[in-house]
């Protein structure tokens, strides 16, 4: 087998009837693409498929009246922030569908496929409820300058960079260390970046306020978590497979991007968090380190923040499955409605 910490990456086909249905590696192996879940190398990404397809939801199906009628009373603190999160999340799930489609090309493994075609799904889904959201509380104007301020926000633009770094890398230059690369990014997106974002919802939900708007996030942050790990499967299964790729300069990279996303996230958190009633910052730059803590434990490497191996938000369990074997569910107990509005959220009938 050829030294995958040099050779480029193979472009998977589509269908090739004289491989084994059986994935002989997971990238540059050989597949005919045909998927039968019952003989795959990996049976924790059934795990994961199970996971991932439960998760279905649509936005609309929440009802969000309630959060048209309160988003005026919020204060103009909370208004800012609610608008600068949603737009921040927006500019993170994105990308992320383009991303994982790219990725599922040069992986060898169908049962990869099946997963990101899912994740991918769920990230339209995401995307789709930041604007769902916008629209259920505020005109097409105000929605509009929402997203402008995603795009052209300087800590956003700074925070995402790292990430579109190494997206655009493996992109322009299709190989295994990029690839590993990009994945670990990815996983930092996926379980660091949108944290402080959830936090503020949830921490507005504690409080009886926005209460739709929470019920979508808490939906989301469930996606995310199954996105993440399985994420972290993928890149411990490439490593596994291939250690040529397990080098000192990947554990330098990791850590070095943990640690970045850790400074970036707590900046952000301290620039959109400060003065929200009911959150405490440092709180919750220690609860993002906790959470970089879980990220890396999930790759097989050490924490990075051994004084942060505890929850300095264990509020946010009520409303967040943060590696726990029992999940408690906050929105669970109350009576969820699913009355849809109209179609334009309801808005317009305020």
């Amino acid at each position: 087998m050829p030294d995958l910490s040099t050779a480029p990456l193979r472009r998977i086909k589509i269908l090739d009837p004289l491989s084994p249905n059986r994935t002989t590696a997971i990238i540059n192996g050989a597949t005919s693409g045909i998927l039968n879940w019952n003989d795959i190398p990996y049976p924790s990404f059934y795990r994961a498929y199970k996971e991932l397809s439960t998760n279905f939801w649509i936005p609309d199906e929440v009802d969000m009246k309630g959060d048209a009628k309160q988003y005026p009373l919020l204060s103009e603190r909370e208004k800012y922030a609610y608008n600068a999160i949603i737009g921040l999340l927006a500019t993170l799930d994105s990308p992320q569908t383009r991303f994982i489609y790219n990725v599922a090309e040069y992986v060898t493994d169908p049962a990869v496929h099946a997963n990101t075609a899912i994740i991918a799904q769920q990230e339209v889904i995401h995307n789709e409820s930041y604007s769902y959201v916008l629209a259920s509380i505020t005109n097409l104007q105000e929605q509009n300058r929402v997203f402008e301020l995603a795009r052209t926000h300087p800590t956003i633009i700074r925070r995402n960079q790292p990430i579109m770094d190494a997206y655009d890398t493996f992109m322009t230059g299709k190989t295994a260390p990029h690839l590993v690369r990009a994945l670990i990014q990815s996983s930092i997106l996926e379980g660091i970046n949108f944290y402080s974002g959830f936090a503020y919802f949830y921490n507005l939900v504690r409080q009886n306020k926005m209460t739709g708007t929470g019920k979508i996030i808490s939906f989301i942050n469930r996606d995310e978590l199954a996105h993440s790990k399985f994420i972290s499967e993928v890149i411990r299964a490439i490593l596994g497979e291939n250690p040529e790729l397990q080098t000192d300069a990947l554990i330098d990279y990791t850590h070095a991007a943990f640690r970045h996303a850790v400074e970036l996230e707590s900046e952000w958190s301290e620039e959109v968090l400060t003065g929200i009633d009911g959150i405490d910052v440092a709180e919750m730059v220690g609860y993002v380190k906790y959470r970089a803590n879980k990220m890396l434990g999930m790759l097989g490497i050490p924490e990075m923040y051994p004084e942060f191996g505890d929850n300095t938000m264990p509020w946010i369990r009520a409303y967040a499955d943060n590696f726990t074997q029992t999940k408690t569910d906050f929105f669970e107990m109350r009576n969820a409605s699913y009355k849809k509005t109209n179609q334009d959220n309801g808005f317009d009938d305020l």
